[in-house]
């Protein structure tokens, strides 16, 4: 969905084996928190990057070269709160995982690792130094979120393409499971599937990586990365009810995020003003009449006075193509919108009882 949330029908027996629907920040000492809070090819400004090499005096495998170049970007988030139990005030310490994206120390995470009622946030390098960091972006729908510390010369991660990524392929995840006595911990596996929808207690999570490459409590907001060690997803959910079944948010959304954090200190989200469903979310939303399409993004909905309204699109309506890019999941939508300011204008072709056309949408700041 892009404009609007709307609440999933028929989806509470699906919730069961979702852990919380969220395994990022591992929540240690004084009590637990019920649910576990861990909580294109577009250029961006990263700086230097790490380098996988695999030769007989540096490393055997692949996962091994890999083990070699990716946790020194890992860092180790802790969060405290305070909470209230039956035992009168206690701390909660909150640990979850991030992984450094420039080399003056932004840093990725997922939202529900950094964002609460909860004091400073500590980030851990893998050399042992201790930084304060502040939330620059976050967005709880995409539960992502950069952090900022003050570093230099930091050991940066390469950003892949999510988009070319194959079921089948080598997926290595690096994180800090069940808190930092297990810090930047490496697990291998293969992407399983793509593209998956799982529902959660407030929607859904959408048009996820999946892989069984292993991820626990802590690992989230670490990174999912490729047989070059570049960063194709970041690791977020598992079901409890299966095994080897995790889940990463594809890493082509944060980047033009991170390009717009990155030169301006922050991100302003823009859309054309639609509620949209793909075809792996729309069971969940539409009518089997409506869920009669096999590509495109679906408008349910368009807001009046949105770039899409302005321009004739109409709920029923299916959109194939902006600026000419293929556009089959809200992520890929929402990959192409936030790599726009306010008040440019996209090319959308769409179909329309089965007839293609085009129409110019001026894109606009929302959520």
């Amino acid at each position: 969905m892009n404009d609007n949330s709307t609440k999933p029908k028929n989806v509470s027996t699906l919730l069961i084996g979702i852990i919380g629907a969220i395994i990022g920040g591992l929540i240690v000492g004084g009590v637990f928190l019920g649910i576990d809070l861990f909580t294109g090819n577009m250029s961006v400004i990263q700086g230097a990057t790490q380098q996988v090499v695999v030769n007989e005096s540096s490393a055997d495998t692949v996962v091994e070269a890999i083990a070699q170049v990716v946790p020194s970007s890992v860092v180790g988030i802790e969060t405290t709160q305070i909470v209230s139990t039956n035992m009168g005030q206690q701390e909660a310490v909150g640990i979850g995982s991030g992984f450094i994206v420039t080399s003056d120390g932004y840093i990725a995470t997922n939202q529900h690792v950094v964002v609460g009622d909860q004091t400073p946030i500590t980030v851990s390098l893998s050399d042992g130094s201790i930084y304060e960091a502040n939330v620059v972006w976050s967005d709880a729908q995409l539960d992502l979120a950069i952090i900022k510390i003050d570093g230099r010369n930091l050991p940066v991660l390469e950003l892949g393409n999510s988009d070319e990524i194959k079921v089948g392929e080598l997926a290595v995840a690096v994180g800090n499971p069940l808190g930092l006595d297990f810090e930047r911990s490496v697990t291998a596996g293969i992407i399983s599937a793509l593209n998956r929808s799982i529902p959660l207690e407030n929607g859904l999570a959408e048009d996820l990586i999946q892989t069984d490459a292993s991820i626990n409590q802590g690992n989230s907001g670490g990174p999912l990365v490729n047989n070059t060690a570049q960063v194709i997803g970041i690791n977020t959910y598992k079901l409890s009810t299966g095994e080897g079944m995790g889940f990463a948010i594809p890493i082509n959304i944060l980047k033009p995020i991170l390009n717009e954090v990155v030169a301006t200190g922050n991100f302003e989200s823009t859309v054309i003003g639609i509620t949209g469903y793909d075809r792996a979310i729309a069971k969940y939303y539409l009518t089997d009449e409506d869920v009669n399409f096999t590509k495109g993004i679906y408008i349910g909905s368009t807001q009046p006075g949105s770039g899409a309204a302005n321009a004739g699109l109409m709920a029923g309506d299916i959109i194939l193509e902006i600026d000419g890019t293929e556009t089959n999941t809200m992520l890929k939508m929402k990959e192409i919108l936030y790599a726009k300011n306010p008040g440019d204008k996209v090319m959308v072709t769409y179909e329309r009882n089965g007839e293609q056309k085009t129409a110019e949408v001026t894109v606009s700041a929302g959520v």
